[in-house]
């Protein structure tokens, strides 16, 4: 998954395609609080850069997550 070789500006069969989700799902995602939409009237689109940066941070902060429960079950 090279983002250089997605236009500049996704549309929803992009995120799906990159999330290997439905565009049922790639919808909803595109409604989460922290996802860097763009509304053009009924349209969603978001731009290839923040989209990828959103999906980077994203993965940092389930990683870190993961780390903490785990070190929450190793010493109970």
């Amino acid at each position: 998954m090279q983002p250089e070789s997605y236009p500049m500006i996704l549309t929803v069969e992009h995120v799906a395609e990159i999330l290997e989700v439905s565009k049922r799902k790639a919808y909803e995602v595109m409604e989460y609080r922290d996802f860097p939409l763009i509304r053009l009237g009924r349209t969603k689109r978001v731009e290839r850069e923040a989209f990828f940066q959103w999906v980077q941070t994203d993965a940092q902060i389930r990683q870190e997550e993961e780390g903490v429960w785990g070190k929450r079950k190793r010493t109970c």
